[in-house]
């Protein structure tokens, strides 16, 4: 009887175990069996979370000759880099159940076999845990419009050294074109609508425009950008570019006077990040309608946009240009560059760098605001009181760069709230918020993680 009554302990202590460690989020995740190559198709995952709102995200790799792009990713940041899929979440929707999906294309030159997983990643209470997507099998069926002797199987491709194409050529299908200004129907304003194709950039980007004198400039749709009116400049700022390959934002031209111009030419152009340098593209204006979101047509007239050289906004003796690293959705860029020299040179005068003005480390998780970035230092005194900074400015070397931020903030949002100020009050318009645990460099996302603070834009 003992025996017997501890066995049945056993037992219920067994179910219990199972029944408490079974996991609290459950994957479906719907892949053909077989896709022709040259094809595109959707991949498509359930998720269901039982009322988990923390911070995730979701990962699949993709082998080399397949590529990505978003379908429906709601409330997620969307990469596809370096072959890997990626839906990130700073805080899950509210839905018990919600679906993510992506279009992939397959190269025409493949044929074979490959498997496709998953790996979804979540906090809750405190501790990281993981559910995996079972791994299923795709089978890729050789194309018929190709030469036979250029077909490769999926496996032998990923050995082959892949193609990298100059900046140039990758930037080539990034375009911005304005319709021609028109009348709103309301007095004698105007209104401005901008079609951005986005290519491969997908981080930090802008829209500048020269607002002719006599008129101001209010935001319509900024498509999620921050949206800034100073000195005769209208601009669309954005972190993270929408998820559509092509979308359209608009603002309103406001004549002072009431009277305004039937005939109006801007000029304005596109920044974005790409092979971690911003470049930039003049933005075209054609006599079209934007208002027809036809993809058919969006595409004929982006087709008839030539392709532009794009530039580095980089320039030798000055701080860069603030490429986005880590804001907002936790993406680290590597970079390698020469190393800095004990005395650089700025204008052909030695400076020395103020050990005044070197950032101290400062205990747990906080966060500045990075106002520049340059290989050479700076006299920090005198350029910063040009560019209307106030406080005390720090540097820090950190990866061959001489980087430059303000402030100390133990939430999040009172960094943002700092960042923003700057956009609108000075003329720097690409700070963004850097994130350190114990004097160290992190994410964003890590930071935010960490402190159990919420992220907003």
């Amino acid at each position: 009887m003992l025996k017997f009554f501890i066995l049945l302990v056993n037992m219920l202590g067994v179910l219990l175990i199972n029944l408490f460690s079974s996991s609290e989020v459950l994957l479906d995740m719907r892949v053909p069996r077989e896709v022709g190559a040259g094809s595109e198709f959707n991949i498509e995952v359930i998720l269901k979370k039982k009322g988990i709102e923390s911070f995730a995200r979701f990962q699949q790799e993709l082998p080399r000759g397949l590529t990505a792009q978003v379908v429906d990713n709601p409330n997620a940041n969307f990469a596809f880099e370096d072959q890997k899929v990626k839906f990130i979440w700073l805080r899950l929707p509210q839905d018990d159940e919600m679906k993510i999906s992506y279009r992939v294309k397959v190269d025409e030159r493949l044929k074979g076999n490959f498997s496709i997983d998953g790996l979804f990643s979540y906090i809750d209470g405190n501790e990281r845990k993981f559910v995996s997507a079972s791994s299923q099998q795709v089978l890729i069926t050789p194309s018929t419009r190709i030469d036979p002797s250029l077909i490769v199987d999926i496996s032998e491709f990923q050995q082959m050294v892949p193609f990298q194409p100059p900046v140039s050529l990758r930037a080539s299908n990034v375009r911005c074109v304005r319709q021609s200004p028109a009348f709103s129907g309301e007095g004698n304003d105007m209104i401005v609508n901008l079609l951005v194709s986005r290519g491969t950039a997908s981080n930090f980007a802008k829209i500048e425009e020269e607002i002719p004198e006599g008129y101001s400039a209010e935001p319509m749709d900024t498509g999620e950008a921050i949206f800034v009116f100073k000195d005769q400049k209208a601009k669309f700022l954005w972190m993270n570019l929408p998820p559509q390959q092509r979308f359209v934002v608009n603002y309103k031209l406001v004549p002072k006077d009431g009277q305004g111009q039937t005939d109006l030419s801007l000029n304005g152009t596109f920044s974005f990040i790409l092979n971690e340098a911003t470049q930039v593209i003049d933005i075209a204006q054609k006599d079209v309608d934007l208002t027809n979101l036809d993809p058919k047509y969006l595409e004929s007239i982006l087709s008839s946009i030539p392709a532009t050289q794009s530039s580095s906004s980089q320039q030798s003796g000055q701080p860069a240009s603030t490429t986005y690293s880590g804001e907002d959705g936790g993406k680290s860029i590597p970079v390698s560059y020469k190393k800095i020299e004990n005395k650089p040179i700025t204008g052909g005068k030695p400076i020395e760098l103020d050990l005044s003005y070197q950032l101290e480390p400062e205990d747990g998780v906080y966060y500045r605001v990075q106002i520049a970035a340059g290989h050479r230092p700076v006299d920090i005194k005198r350029y910063f009181k040009r560019l209307k900074i106030t406080e005390d400015v720090r540097t820090e070397s950190h990866e061959g760069w001489y980087k430059y931020s303000i402030g100390s903030f133990y939430e999040y949002i009172k960094a943002r709230e700092r960042r923003n100020d700057i956009w609108k009050t000075t003329p720097i318009d690409d700070a963004f918020i850097a994130a350190y645990n114990n004097g160290v460099r992190i994410t964003v996302q890590e930071a935010l993680m960490i402190s159990n603070q919420k992220w907003s834009k």
